[in-house]
């Protein structure tokens, strides 16, 4: 059984993440979602609890019976040993992106050398979104309908 794990602090999730896991739930036998316990971000929205919520929603929605959602709390090779994932799943949206992914997965490499880091481009119409986009959208009360899952876009109109 191939199993892969696509971690991320999602908030919120977008439809560029929400591609991702579609896609790559298609490409392993079992895809599990970890959601970063906690979001070091500025501005976070939505706490653990809620962005597993909101995954779990638009998971069961899509029937993606392979697909888990869980919570990342600790280093991601330790996650990934406990899930028996040899496979990380990491979007690249633009060359920033690659340039930190990159030192990321060999940073893994180093700790888990049995772990390889998988990069996957999101759908060309998806490519701009950003979850920090979302949130600033959000904060003055834009429509973010078009970038994030109804599931999302109903709890963000909780948070105005």
């Amino acid at each position: 059984m191939t199993k892969a794990v696509y971690p991320g602090t999602f908030d919120p999730m977008t439809l560029g993440h929400f591609d991702l896991i579609k896609r790559a739930a298609k490409l392993y036998d079992r895809l599990v979602v970890a959601v970063a316990a906690t979001s070091k971000k500025q501005g976070a929205l939505f706490d653990a609890a809620e962005r597993l919520a909101m995954i779990r929603e638009d998971v069961r929605r899509a029937r993606l019976k392979n697909v888990e959602v869980k919570v990342l709390d600790g280093l991601l090779v330790d996650f990934c040993r406990r899930e028996t994932a040899h496979v990380v799943i990491r979007g690249v949206r633009v060359y920033s992106d690659f340039e930190y992914e990159f030192q990321m997965a060999l940073t893994n490499r180093r700790l888990a050398p049995e772990i390889e880091t998988l990069f996957m481009m999101p759908s060309e119409s998806l490519a701009y979104v950003t979850a920090s986009t979302v949130r600033e959208i959000a904060s003055y009360g834009g429509d973010t309908a078009s970038f994030v899952t109804p599931s999302v876009q109903r709890r963000l109109h909780g948070k105005r």
